[in-house]
Order: C-alpha cells, then structure tokens, then sequence
C-alpha cells in the first residue's frame, strides 16, 4: 500500500471512529470511489490499534481511577467515577453483548453487508433514531448514575455496530440519550465502553495474523505510520467532540448521514453493473 494511501485512510479512521457518522462507512466508500484496496489484515490491524492508543491515552486518567475503584482502591479526582465504584464491571458486562454480535456475524459484516446499499441505509437509519434520541431525551443524568439496565442497554446498541453503516459512537451515543444521560456523558461511556470491543478486535485480527506467519509486518513503516497517524487523529477528535457536546447537539451530524447515506446509495445504484 502507497504511504499517501496509509496515511490517507489512517486520517480518516482517525476523524471518523469517535464521531457519529461510521468509519466504516467512510472508509469503505474512499477506498472504493478512488479504487483502491482496504489494505488487508495488516493495515486494519494498525487502524484497531490506533484508535485504541487514542482511547486510551484521552482516557488514561479515567480509566487508572475506573480500574482502581473496580477492585476497591481509592483513587483518582474525578466525582461522577468516584460515585459509581462499578463502573468497571458494569463496563465488562456492557462489552458482552458485541462480543457475541462479533463471534455470530463477524463473517456477514465483513463480506455480504459490507456493501454501499447496507451501508447507506444504516446512515440514513441510525441517523433518524439519533435525531430521535437528541428530541426525547431529557439529559439529567451522568455518569454516577449508570447502573446495569443501562449498560445492557447500551452494551446491546453497540453490538449493532457490528453492521457496516451503523456507527459505534452513533448507536451508543443515541441509547444514552433515550437512557436520559447528558450529551457528554453518553459520549463519554460510549468512548469508555469501546476501549475493551476495540481492545478484542485488535487482538482476534493479531493473533489471525499470527496463525499465518505475518507478524513481521508489525514492524513495518507503513504499519507504524498508519497506527500514529490514527491515534494522532483520534485524539484530536475525541477532544474537539467532548468539548462540542457540552454546548451542542447531534443534529449537524443527523443531517449529514442522511445526506450522506442518500448519496452513498443513488452512487451504488450509478455504478451498478447492467
């Protein structure tokens, strides 16, 4: 893969991972207007483990102060974690639900729905219930309050994300919002709740690799590039989006996946063989 090409779709993972509007979307549909492959095994390992990095240097403190208090410890000066010591459990419990969306249908997502008509209908779809969520819900609860209805719930939404379109951020970020949690901390506990799903991938895509004798390219330049490059990105945007929640809401990126999603499917159709 060209580096241009890396660090081309690394920005893009980058940007698109942490805001409502689905990397894989993105990804998917840049590599196909401009020809290009996805870059294989290795080059979507670098992406999980970058934007892993990114989630989990934005959330070192968090999650130092989350692990400590799971197993008793007290530790760390965050109020709405320090009134909820499960947070760490409730957590495990809330990534079960995508770990068996990924064990059942990890081969459809990759191969049978990860086309332009899937794809844009779940944009436009997932964008009419987050304009629904942001109308509905009353954003009078944070993170001190997140109990176990609400990490099955929210765990469950994130095992749609599973289907190419849908968005991680898009479909937690919305059961927050119908659990009646602010803007922000639904986004936060969505980015919090995709560190171990993130954490899974990058390690069952690893170990595939291993089981075929790749390994070395872990080392390579255009591996490492894409890793910094979309860790780098993530950050940057995972700062930028927090920050903008606290004063605004979803509607610009509802507006955009719909645009978005009708565009992706009237240009499937275009591009559709005779």
């Amino acid at each position: 893969m060209p580096i241009l090409q890396v660090i081309v779709l690394a920005v893009v993972q980058g940007l698109t991972e942490f805001l409502p509007v689905s990397s894989t979307a993105h990804l998917y549909l840049t590599s196909w207007l401009l020809g290009w492959d996805d870059g294989g095994l290795t080059f979507d390992i670098a992406l999980h483990i970058g934007t892993l990095l990114a989630v989990v240097v934005y959330f070192f403190k968090d999650w130092m102060q989350i692990l400590a208090q799971g197993f008793g410890i007290r530790h760390g000066r965050d109020e709405e974690l320090k009134h909820n010591h499960m947070l760490l459990w409730l957590m495990a419990i809330g990534t079960v639900p995508v770990g068996i969306a990924g064990l059942l249908f990890n081969k459809q997502a990759e191969t049978v729905w990860r086309n332009p008509y899937v794809i844009g209908v779940m944009l436009i779809v997932v964008g009419v219930l987050m304009a629904y969520a942001e109308r509905v819900g009353r954003r009078i609860r944070d993170l001190s309050s997140l109990n176990l209805p609400d990490a099955l719930g929210i765990g469950a939404a994130q095992a749609l994300a599973v289907v190419p379109g849908t968005s991680r951020s898009g479909i937690t970020i919305s059961a927050g919002l119908f659990l009646n949690l602010t803007r922000e901390g639904a986004a936060r506990f969505s980015f919090l709740l995709s560190t171990p799903a993130i954490a899974l991938a990058a390690g069952k895509a690893v170990y595939e690799m291993h089981k075929h004798g790749g390994m070395h390219a872990l080392v390579e330049r255009n591996f490492l590039v894409g890793v910094a490059v979309s860790a780098l990105s993530g950050c940057i945007v995972i700062a930028w989006f927090l920050r903008y929640l606290r004063r605004s809401g979803l509607r610009p990126f509802v507006y955009y996946r719909i645009v978005f999603g009708i565009i992706v499917l009237a240009l499937a159709f275009i591009r559709r063989p005779a």
